[in-house]
């Protein structure tokens, strides 16, 4: 049977073809170099069968970065690290705020604002120069559940009551211009279609072109610390509640892995794979 003829399932439940090219480009992002990337692809194409799903594909590759190198393996497991990030969603606000303040805001999570009508609870509310910008977060713990239009509709009503409000008080000493709806996953085209009409900004997993959620954590070299494949899960959460989302935030500060007990010899390793993770510019090797 020829290869590009298998169909594999979607975490949605959608049937597409199996596609050497995307697998490539995946591999190709994480800075696999070729002979990983060939080996890879063999091993996987191999194995294919009809109705093979996404996540198999995924963790017969991630098995095989992991034992080359495993750093790489931290970045392609990038986006289950995401979902790792719940259940609350808390996380994932905190998470957002660390990229716009690495993108040149002053970010705050947990922000109550008055709109004309009632007070809003905002998840991140972020200011750069005399703008200000209001954030609100849609986290998924699953894959395969995606934003519809709803979330959108109704994010444009609180941003409209906000926005009102706001702009009518001088002693703000900036104006409130743009309302973003973030998620993990991804929208739906109405979603889409809806917040480019309202002037909504939309920022999922693969949105937009060019600047989506994945690509912004790339290009920034900014990870959760979920995507470690050296912590454990209690370590991680541990992280967490102590407000530790970023590989970038352990960089330097053995308190909170001392805390944990962790061995030099492990902790070292530990070190080593976050600084090559953030390292972003690092050369394929």
């Amino acid at each position: 049977m020829e290869k590009n003829k298998i169909d594999i399932i979607k975490s949605s439940g959608e049937k597409v073809k199996f596609s050497i090219n995307k697998l490539r480009s995946s591999l190709e992002r994480i800075g696999a170099n070729r002979e990983t990337i060939n080996a890879i692809i063999d091993t996987v194409r191999d194995e294919l069968y009809q109705g093979i799903s996404t996540k198999e594909i995924y963790n017969r590759a991630y098995a095989m970065l992991k034992k080359k190198k495993s750093y790489m393996a931290s970045k392609y497991r990038l986006k289950k690290a995401i979902y790792e990030l719940g259940p609350t969603g808390f996380p994932f606000e905190r998470f957002i705020k660390e990229l716009l303040q690495h993108s040149g805001y002053d970010a705050y999570v947990g922000e109550i604002l008055q709109g004309k009508c009632v007070s809003h609870e905002i998840d991140v509310v972020a200011h750069k120069g005399n703008k200000t910008t209001i954030i609100e977060c849609k986290f998924h713990g699953e894959e395969g559940l995606n934003c519809n239009v709803k979330v959108p509709l109704y994010i444009n009503s609180r941003f409209q009551d906000v926005k009102e409000h706001w702009n009518s008080v001088s002693d703000n000493g900036t104006t409130l211009t743009a309302g973003w709806v973030v998620t993990n996953t991804r929208f739906t085209e109405d979603a889409v279609k809806y917040g480019r009409c309202c002037g909504l900004y939309l920022l999922s997993w693969d949105y937009p072109n060019g600047e989506s959620l994945r690509e912004r954590i790339d290009s920034l070299g900014l990870y959760p610390i979920t995507v470690s494949t050296l912590l454990t899960e209690r370590e991680k959460q541990f992280l967490l509640s102590r407000s530790i989302v970023l590989c970038k935030q352990l960089i330097g500060d053995v308190f909170y892995l001392d805390h944990l007990g962790i061995s030099e010899e492990r902790k070292e390793k530990i070190f080593n794979e976050i600084e090559l993770l953030c390292d972003y510019s690092i050369q394929k090797q």
